[in-house]
């Protein structure tokens, strides 16, 4: 199989290959680093390197793969393993967890992220259900590096076999705690997460360390235990296939990254007919995909999906920074055949650095005025992109 590893898996710039063509890799082996803001990139498999370029380094994997990897550097230091093993948010944009844990929080509080909140993913309950101890081995490691002074797991209460095996992994520890999050589209967001457990509410460009707050992952917290315990790069990725897919609703464990889409999507017995597009990430925030693309350190999803229904109206669009922003739901509309005619933002909608950000992500208003502004510039149908679910 061909692997290829993309040489942008995080925030920051793209990384600078350190291996070259022609040259074997050794699963684990450490192939691109940054220079500045990024994660170290390791190879996922063994085999032989048949081209590099600027964005990417593709390996010709061995059909035998060994079963043990390459260790990153021995070391005490917690952060420093960290950032040696690659690890970046596995759950959002891959900011380098190296970084966002270099704070120290003065009777601050960590949060493990168990929200899922994407409908139709189920790998980090998958996760939990499989190793729960991980996940509190991985709390108390941030707590330790941070100097919070307790630990919280907030998931949905829906969950309810994770939820069961997260109260016995915790049972004894008096620092860590369960807290649940309402059953809606963005409890993961961690501004959500924020104000549902402590009450705070921050304003859009705020970080959560400015709640005296560190919220990670699930799978990024697996990856944090992995890289502290048995020195493990990051090499796989969790992921849940679904959609239009002859075995849908399927959680794939320690995908090897670099794998490429289409073999995701032929280990779940290929298309059900008629299909539309690929989506990576999940319904709300993917990304438009292909069979060519590859598994990266942030892949959570791939989504298949129906054809566009076909619609030559005129439309206006409301859009959404958690739900769907202008560009992709102009995107449906031109695929449904129909005509974009005026466009807007939901009113909690602020452009903050450049960017559009919610004031209050998942409590959604009325858009009585927005939508009177679309009829009066000739929409004939509004498609909205609001996020509350």
């Amino acid at each position: 199989m061909k692997i290829k590893i993309p040489l942008r898996q995080h925030v920051g710039g793209i990384n600078k290959p350190i291996v070259k063509y022609k040259d074997k890799v050794y699963k684990g082996q450490l192939i691109a680093v940054p220079e500045g803001l990024g994660a170290n990139i390791h190879s996922s498999v063994s085999g032989e390197i048949i081209d590099v370029t600027e964005e990417e380094i593709l390996i010709d994997a061995y059909d035998k793969q060994p079963n043990d990897y390459i260790e990153i550097k021995k070391t005490n230091d917690y952060l420093e393993a960290i950032k040696e093993a690659g690890i970046v948010g596995a759950g959002g944009a891959g900011f380098p967890t190296y970084v966002k844990l270099n704070s120290k929080l003065d009777n601050g509080f960590v949060v493990a992220n168990a929200a899922e909140c994407e409908p139709l993913l189920g790998h980090n309950m998958a996760r939990i259900m499989k190793d729960p101890d991980l996940i509190v081995r991985g709390l108390k490691y941030i707590m330790e590096i941070t100097g919070a002074k307790k630990g919280y797991i907030a998931i949905k209460p829906k969950n309810k076999q994770p939820l069961i095996q997260l109260g016995k992994a915790i049972k004894g520890e008096n620092d860590i705690e369960i807290k649940f999050l309402p059953d809606m589209y963005p409890a993961g967001d961690e501004r959500v997460i924020i104000r549902e457990l402590f009450g705070i509410k921050l304003k859009p460009g705020q970080l959560p360390i400015e709640a005296n707050v560190v919220v990670s992952n699930v799978e990024t917290i697996k990856n944090i235990v992995l890289a502290i315990e048995e020195r493990r790069p990051v090499i796989t990725k969790d992921l849940t296939a679904d959609g239009r897919l002859v075995l849908g609703n399927k959680v794939f464990l320690d995908v090897p990254i670099g794998t490429p889409i289409k073999s995701i999507i032929e280990d779940c017995g290929g298309y059900i007919e008629p299909y539309g597009e690929i989506l990576l990430g999940g319904p709300f925030m993917g990304k438009k995909a292909s069979e060519e693309d590859v598994v990266t350190k942030t892949t959570g999803g791939v989504l298949v999906g129906l054809p566009f229904p076909q619609d030559s109206r005129k439309f206006g669009l409301i859009g959404c920074e958690c739900g769907a922003q202008i560009d992709r739901l102009t995107y449906i509309v031109e695929n449904m055949g129909g005509e974009v005619v005026a466009s807007t933002n939901c009113k909690r909608m602020k452009e903050v650095n450049g960017r559009f950000r919610c004031e209050e992500p998942g409590v959604c208003p009325g858009q009585a005025e927005k939508v009177i502004y679309l009829k009066k510039n000739g929409a004939e149908a509004i498609m909205v992109g609001t996020c509350e679910t």
